[in-house]
């Protein structure tokens, strides 16, 4: 069983108390989002957990954390996205020079091989062009490509509960991102993979990819992962099968584009995470 924490809410930025407590308590419980009466009780132990997946765009509040975190002895690795984008479109990010300190400082910690640079959504504009997307992403490239495994992409998707979200760039737009970013990414030897894409844009060297890899976490816990791909994902997702700890609504960082917080101003994911009875 692999954990992701989260798809639907940034557990590291601002729920890394939260997510330590249950680990030392062995278990968490989890709402379906389309069902909110069914909660599920998750066992957080080395005997059940495969591994755990974190994604956040900020996890400065997880570093102090880190050595307890590694020594519950489960297998994991961070999504960390790490986009161009200001406060217009990310308005709770902290500034970037910040966001890349405290990526640098976690590879330090923890390794290139536990960090996947998320360079996702790739928003295309007048202002916002290709080129200029292959200009950020070589100047970030020269600060992150050293401190990580591979990266990913995807381009922005459309979502009713984002009604600001530009149109899905054209597939040639797609592809002078693509011609774009492979030969910068090759010069740091950097895997480039996309995700949940149907584009196929294996012709520069980028593949399709699986943000929850079992193979990633296979690799790290030195054996084998026999975990199947999870068919209630989009059609074109590769992702390991995986539980899900987050709720949607509960980020605080605001991201016009984002599929996961709605228009709703943002909630605590427990309805108060600073409780230690929190579950």
């Amino acid at each position: 069983m692999i954990i992701s924490a989260s798809r639907r809410t940034d557990i590291p930025a601002f729920y890394a108390e939260w997510l330590l407590r249950r680990l030392r308590a062995g278990y968490a419980e989890t709402v379906n989002p389309f069902r909110p009466s069914q909660v599920t009780r998750v066992d957080l132990t080395p005997e059940h957990a495969d591994g755990f997946v974190l994604w956040s765009k900020n996890p400065a509040p997880l570093l102090p954390f880190l050595p307890e975190l590694m020594a519950f002895g489960i297998p994991f690795y961070l999504q960390f996205t790490v986009t161009p984008y200001d406060a217009a479109l990310e308005p709770g990010v902290p500034p970037k020079s910040r966001v890349i300190d405290t990526f640098q400082r976690l590879s330090e910690r923890l390794g290139p091989q536990r960090l996947v640079w998320r360079y996702d959504p790739i928003i295309v504009t007048a202002a916002m062009t290709p080129s200029w997307h292959c200009e950020q992403f070589a100047a970030l490239c020269a600060q992150l490509a050293p401190a990580c495994c591979r990266c990913v992409i995807s381009f922005v998707d459309p979502y009713r509960s984002s009604p600001q979200v530009p149109p899905v760039p054209d597939v040639a737009a797609m592809h002078a991102v693509a011609a774009g970013f492979s030969p910068i990414a090759a010069s740091w030897r950097l895997p480039l993979f996309t995700c949940a894409e149907p584009i196929d844009l294996s012709s520069y060297g980028i593949a399709h990819g699986a943000c929850i890899d079992s193979d990633l976490l296979g690799t790290l816990a030195g054996r084998k992962l026999h975990i199947p791909r999870d068919r209630h994902q989009r059609p074109d997702c590769r992702c390991a099968k995986s539980i899900d700890l987050g709720r949607y609504g509960t980020c605080r960082h605001g991201c016009t584009y984002c599929y996961a917080t709605g228009r709703r101003p943002p909630r605590l994911m427990d309805g108060d995470l600073i409780q230690p009875s929190s579950q």
